[in-house]
Parts: C-alpha cells; sequence; structure tokens
C-alpha cells in the first residue's frame, strides 16, 4: 500500500457509491476489486457489443490464460519501456524449515520475498501478447494475412490508484491484425471510428486522441515523442471520473516490432507488420454507470437495445 495514491474527490465519491451498491467489491489492495452481478452483467455486454461489430471480419477465435511465459515478456522489451508496470510470478522452492520460517514471517505480515524465486511465468500485461508467438508458431501467413480475437482476457499493470477507472487487473478485449502494412494500417483506421461510433450509440460522449504509452523514464520520453509524432497509437476517451477524460479503447500499430521478434513472414517471405485494437472492459462499464445510472434496469431503452441485442 506504500504507493497507493487516494483519488480525486469526485473519483473516491464515485468509488463510494459504486461499493455501496456493490457493483464493485472492495479488497485490501488498492485498485483490485470483485465485481457484482450488475456490473459483470454490462462488462460481458460490451464484450458481445465488440464482438457483433467484428463478426463480418471473420476473425479467428485464439484464448489464452492471463499468464505469459516470462521469456516472451523479456523478448518483446516490455521490461525496458514499462518496468514499472510489470507482475513477475515468484513460488516457493525451499526446505521444510525455510517453509516455517516464511510461513511465521507472512503471519505477522513480515517481508518473506527472500523464500520465493522467480518461475517462468509473469502476468499477461497485454492481452495480445501471446497471440504473436502463437502466429509466427504456423510459419509463413496465408494470403492476406490474419486477423485473431483475443476475446476479453485478464491483463495485469502494476498502477495501485484511487481511480475506480485504473485498476490492476482488468480485462482487454482484443483483436490483432497481422499482415502487409498498408492492410494493417486501413484495418486500424477503421476501427478507430468504428469504436467512436459504438461508443456513442450507447450514450458516451466519445472523442478520439492521438496518444502514447506510458514508456518509462528519459528514453521513454523519447520514445513517445516519436511514437506521437508517427501517430502510432489512438485512444477513445471518455470522461468517468475526472479530472481528464479517461481512455477506454486503444489502437496500437506496432509497425515491424513483434514481427521481427518472433519471424512473422508473409506469403512470399517479407516480414510482417502488425496492430491490435483493445477495449477497456471495466473502464467503458464504468463510463455507462456514470452516465447512465446504477440502475441498469433504468437505462435509456435505445442504450439497452445496444447493448442486449441479440
Amino acid at each position: 500500500m506504500a504507493d497507493y495514491r487516494p483519488g480525486t474527490p469526485d473519483q473516491a465519491a464515485f468509488l463510494a457509491e459504486l461499493l455501496d451498491r456493490r457493483l464493485l467489491i472492495q479488497t485490501s489492495v488498492a485498485g483490485l476489486y470483485g465485481r457484482g452481478a450488475d456490473f459483470e452483467e454490462v462488462c460481458g455486454r460490451v464484450g458481445d457489443m465488440v464482438t457483433r461489430a467484428g463478426a463480418p471480419e471473420q476473425p479467428e477465435q485464439l484464448r489464452f490464460p492471463p499468464l505469459l511465459p516470462r521469456r516472451d515478456l523479456e523478448s518483446v522489451g516490455y521490461l525496458k519501456t514499462f518496468p514499472h508496470l510489470a507482475g513477475s510470478i515468484f513460488a516457493f522452492e525451499g526446505s521444510e524449515g525455510q517453509a516455517a520460517e516464511q510461513f511465521d514471517r507472512a503471519c505477522r505480515h513480515e517481508d518473506w520475498s527472500e523464500f520465493q524465486s522467480m518461475t517462468e511465468l509473469v502476468l499477461t500485461p497485454a492481452a495480445c501478447y501471446p497471440v504473436y508467438p502463437a502466429i509466427a508458431a504456423r510459419g509463413e501467413l496465408p494470403a492476406g494475412g490474419v486477423t485473431v480475437d483475443a476475446g476479453s482476457a485478464y491483463v495485469f499493470r502494476h498502477e495501485p490508484s484511487g481511480d475506480p477507472a485504473r485498476m490492476q487487473m482488468f480485462h482487454q478485449r482484443e483483436i490483432v491484425r497481422i499482415g502487409e502494412p498498408d492492410a494493417v494500417v486501413a484495418w486500424r483506421d477503421v476501427w478507430r471510428d468504428r469504436t467512436t461510433s459504438l461508443l456513442r450509440e450507447v450514450g458516451l460522449d466519445a472523442e478520439l486522441a492521438v496518444a502514447t504509452d506510458p514508456f518509462f523514464g528519459r528514453a521513454g520520453r523519447m520514445l513517445a515523442a516519436s511514437q506521437r509524432e508517427q501517430e502510432l497509437k489512438f485512444e477513445v476517451v471518455v470522461q468517468i471520473a475526472g479530472p481528464e477524460p479517461t481512455a477506454v479503447a486503444s489502437f496500437n500499430y506496432h509497425q515491424d516490432h513483434f514481427a521481427s521478434v518472433y519471424g512473422i513472414e508473409l506469403a512470399g517471405g517479407a516480414e510482417a507488420h502488425t496492430a491490435c485494437l483493445g477495449f477497456g472492459v471495466e473502464r467503458i462499464a464504468l463510463a455507462l454507470f456514470r452516465a447512465h445510472g446504477l440502475e441498469i434496469e433504468a437505462w435509456p431503452q435505445e442504450v439497452r437495445g445496444q447493448l442486449w441485442r441479440v
């Protein structure tokens, strides 16, 4: 809890309402919440809305657990660009005596990390990450490349906060495009406009903005400037609990980064490019509750009609 950052008064008030109505369930750690039935219902409907929007593309369905081989996190350079967000998994491999000492310290809530060793797993920081090695393992891409629907996967970012829209463990509804550069960029641009329209149709005041990732350190500031200059990342932002609008969807063009790491090749041997779009499922749900109230039965009929469409 040492790095807990209290939210703004508006964020704290909104969080208190969500907890009081049991839409979110409090834990002892900032940014980690359980979900009540109505909140889960809305999250599911948001995911269904995205599925319907992407159905004409007939994407391949792939699903992965919220764990990633540590080697993949190391290979893509995540620990250089986002070391402050990463979550590693450690486990006990010691003796009986060490196990007893670990238990004693844990009972006193003291540091017992010396008894833990790094495993081959990390927490997945982005739902698209497992897709690239899986596609690379197949060899050369088919003509036209591939589109992969990675579903609504749990991801982890270590950024405890009092803002209910900044959770440490949350769902990304992710779709990935891998193919020729022009086709990948065109796909991303179509989804930018499509997403803004989708969110406006459910009553959200959604706006598109050029954005950057939260890169780490001095080198990260240079990366962010380059990313913004090349317009490699866009976000759709919505007002949730201020003071600034919150990103609820992002569109990232990676150029050849993941393809070069994993050796993903187009038909004919040229290097592929990749892009992904990610919907922050919980953030969109929070935006809906903020815009339309905490009783989903009282939401405008046109909003319910879009979300509860069969």
